[in-house]
């Protein structure tokens, strides 16, 4: 568990289902504090209680549900995560549905991302410059962005990242932000902005 800004922290956990590490977030930062793509770090679920209960669930996507159900059990938090993603959740799961440009609870701002897939969401915070959390639709692997590989993007892998690249061209124009906060991979702490619009101004990855 690393405190990457000011209230704002980062740990990541092997997730035996995918046979990869993969990255979580607790932001207490804000009023009342929030969990992003959750899974329970090595600390275990007392580090939160010392720390302060988060209260609400963000899912960048359907697919990071992971260890959600704990979190809402532990402390009665909510699990949000963009309506279109809400058929997955068959089995009790308690999960509310948002629309894409709602803000939600802790000033966090739904942001549409739905090329890879239609609830594909960005979490942007107004913290320290501006914070955009995302999901699968870019990682970063060694330092590096990039695209999820074409096997994950259905039968068009190209029209997805010429998809992609214009909604987050869109976000570059219209939001502030200095950090990026990945699901599948380290963050980026300062100057990930400029980083992000040199990768999308590639055109051949």
């Amino acid at each position: 568990m690393k405190e990457i800004l000011p209230g704002i922290f980062h740990w990541k956990t092997f997730h035996e289902g995918i046979q990869a590490y993969v990255h979580s977030y607790y932001i207490n930062a804000n009023d009342p504090p929030v969990v992003i793509d959750p899974r329970i770090p090595a600390q275990g679920m007392e580090w939160f209680t010392a720390h302060g209960a988060p209260q609400h669930i963000y899912l960048t996507n359907r697919h990071h549900y992971r260890h959600s159900d704990r979190f809402a059990a532990r402390y009665d938090a909510q699990v949000w995560c963009h309506k279109d993603g809400l058929h997955e959740f068959t089995h009790g799961e308690k999960v509310r549905g948002f629309s894409h440009g709602r803000q939600l609870p802790g000033g966090v701002l739904a942001l549409k991302v739905a090329a890879l897939c239609p609830e594909e969401t960005a979490l942007y915070l107004p913290l320290h410059g501006g914070i955009l959390s995302l999901g699968d639709a870019i990682v970063r692997e060694r330092g590096k962005l990039g695209f999820v590989p074409d096997a994950y993007m259905g039968d068009d892998p190209e029209g997805v990242k010429q998809g992609l690249r214009k909604i987050f061209l869109k976000h570059l124009r219209e939001r502030e932000f200095d950090h990026l906060l990945f699901a599948h991979g380290t963050p980026w702490i300062g100057g990930a902005r400029a980083g992000l619009e040199k990768f999308l101004a590639v055109r051949d990855v």
